[in-house]
């Protein structure tokens, strides 16, 4: 199979979908890997670390997609990628579906077969492709709150983890899964006061065996999220539901109840947000204040710690897309229940539930 490994142009993206070595991998199983000059940069790796290693090396992109099978990215494509996407590709990124109406249609239109990063399961239930990234975006949020908390970026002017003789500061989590629990951990580390919200009674058993009497746990439910939101300095989106729009957890209305220059980091930006207020920025220009409250949504949080994440991210791709390579699409769809967990669409068919509820539209499911 011919894989394509084209740049990241979505605003201050870093990250690259294969490393030289990942990229590696895929030759020393028989297959071929183009990679458009300059992927790798961001994430400080030079065109002749993939040549090197057996890479051809484009600087034309419609070839690359003209001529690849499978086409390995990071994030979704953009506008302007469409129109190189074709019937039968296979498409091996992070989509976010549920999110994007438009992106969801151009992919039904030009029929490809989009494997989800975010959707691909495994059998006790893991996120694994996932994982890595909501690990490093959970361990972010807190380093990114405590910054935009200070006086000069709006915030209340509070150190989160406080001296001897004053007060902490004051963090609620919103969700207790991987992105939370990380959230935590830093947060602790710290020395701040946390707060973590869950459905799941189970989960916050978990959370509680784990931290102890370090952490406070609460059901989410309307009334805890009124009454913890009037304390916060700093509130964590952390909220996923696989392959679905983030829940609204907090409206506009629940900001005038916030302290004033209270800050909130929202993880679950790329699907959606969990914030009724949320709206994607960038690194260069990361927050926006609203009702006094700052907001944090950068849509790639990871894609600030662009080497970090790549080796984490392609630590766990591989695995998948080396198999969709060997056995082809419709082969590893049959065997693998991961990767057919992963199909958002095959041939102009919307194959995941949650994405078409999301839109209202035509749910088919793919027989393998």
């Amino acid at each position: 199979m011919k894989i394509g490994l084209p740049k990241e142009i979505k605003k201050e993206e870093c990250r690259v979908a294969l490393t030289p070595v990942s990229a590696k991998e895929y030759i020393d199983n028989g297959h071929k890997v183009i990679v458009e000059k300059g992927a790798g940069m961001g994430s400080g790796f030079e065109d002749d670390e993939y040549r090197s290693c057996g890479c051809e090396l484009t600087d034309n992109v419609k070839k690359l997609f003209d001529e690849a099978d499978m086409i390995v990215k990071v994030k979704e494509p953009l506008k302007q990628e469409y129109a190189l996407l074709r019937e039968g590709q296979i498409l091996y990124t992070y989509l976010h579906l549920a999110a994007d109406r438009e992106l969801t249609q151009a992919m039904l239109d030009r029929k490809v077969i989009g494997i989800a990063y975010e959707t691909v399961t495994e059998n006790d239930g893991s996120l694994p492709l996932l994982i890595p990234m909501s690990q490093i975006a959970g361990r972010m949020a807190v380093q990114e709150g405590a910054k935009y908390l200070e006086k000069t970026f709006g915030g209340r002017g509070i150190l989160l983890g406080g001296v001897p003789g004053i007060k902490k500061g004051k963090i609620l989590i919103l969700g207790g899964g991987i992105a939370g629990t990380n959230a935590c951990k830093i947060a602790l580390g710290i020395g701040a006061d946390v707060t973590i919200m869950d459905i799941s009674a189970k989960r916050l058993s978990e959370l509680d065996d784990i931290f102890g009497n370090a952490i406070k746990t609460l059901y989410s439910n309307s009334y805890n999220i009124d009454e913890m939101i009037r304390e916060a300095d700093l509130i964590i989106g952390a909220v996923l539901i696989p392959g679905a729009a983030a829940p609204k957890l907090i409206k506009r209305d629940d900001l005038k109840k916030m302290k004033k220059g209270a800050v909130i980091v929202d993880i679950a930006v790329d699907q959606g947000g969990c914030i009724e207020t949320t709206k994607p920025t960038y690194h260069s220009d990361p927050t926006f204040i609203l009702d006094d409250v700052v907001h944090y949504c950068v849509a790639n949080m990871p894609g600030a710690v662009a080497l970090s994440s790549t080796y984490a991210l392609t630590s766990v791709t591989n695995r998948y897309g080396l198999k969709i390579a060997s056995m082809g699409i419709k082969e590893a769809l049959k065997v693998s229940r991961p990767i057919l967990t992963g199909l958002n669409c095959f041939s102009g068919k919307l194959t995941n539930k949650a994405v078409a509820e999301a839109h209202n539209m035509k749910y088919e499911e793919y027989k393998a």
